[in-house]
């Protein structure tokens, strides 16, 4: 779910630029509306998303399975209280209701990720961001994006070897230990690797990236982007 995948879909088809005016509509909204209401609108549109894009949500939500703990965290501790009735679960709605917000933005991050190649990702960057710091900021984001699945697949085979191994018996704490310093060797290891093959390779400041284009597929979908925005910047007027 972290890496490109190609497809025909119209979220496929559409401009790497338009989707990230929408990812960032989305999430403005997300934060300027965390009520029942808003989230239910949002979660709408996100499930529309996903059908629209052939995004499993069942896949989307198993691939952030290691946020879930994180989300869960804010809301019970604030039910938690110092006294009787020691749980109140009315102080847990407020966070409980951001931390959707936040697994909703992540549904929408896994919908770009997973219908956008890494070499537009990158051009669209650059074009948003000129000079310097848009082609740092595109290869930084080229690099992530390649570099992530790989960090994936070292630590899900650390730990099938370590199941094989009969890792499971080991103490949680000896598991963790394990599976981090063993994690962080291979990924150093990698780095080193990589910086060796990019000056190799002659890395350039300004390859030659993919032309982009808007076409009429783009419409629809920036007018919701620019609607969102507008809509995020509207709560903070007085009065809203």
């Amino acid at each position: 779910m972290f890496q490109y995948s190609p497809g025909v879909t119209f979220v496929h088809r559409l401009d790497p630029r338009t989707k990230l005016l929408v990812q960032g509509g989305f999430a403005a909204a997300a934060f300027a509306y965390t009520t029942p209401r808003g989230l239910a609108a949002l979660t709408a549109l996100t499930l529309f998303a996903l059908l629209v894009a052939e995004v499993d949500p069942r896949a989307a939500l198993w691939s952030y399975r290691f946020v879930f703990p994180f989300l869960l965290l804010g809301p019970a501790v604030a039910a938690v209280t110092l006294g009787s009735p020691w749980i109140r679960p009315s102080d847990a709605v407020v966070p409980l209701l951001s931390s959707y917000r936040v697994l909703l933005v992540l549904l929408v991050g896994a919908i770009y990720v997973r219908t956008t190649p890494i070499r537009e990702s990158q051009a669209a960057i650059q074009a948003l961001v000129p000079g310097r710091v848009g082609r740092v900021l595109g290869l930084g984001i080229g690099l992530v994006f390649r570099f992530l699945p790989v960090l994936r697949r070292d630590l899900l085979t650390i730990r099938d070897a370590m199941a094989a191994r009969l890792g499971s018996e080991r103490p949680l704490t000896d598991r963790i230990r394990l599976l981090t310093t063993t994690g962080l060797s291979r990924a150093f290891g990698r780095a080193d690797r990589l910086a060796l093959a990019l000056s190799a390779r002659c890395l350039s400041w300004n390859p030659t990236l993919p032309e982009l284009r808007f076409s009429r597929l783009d419409v629809l979908p920036l007018l919701l982007g620019a609607a969102l925005l507008v809509a995020s910047l509207v709560s903070l007027l007085p009065g809203h």
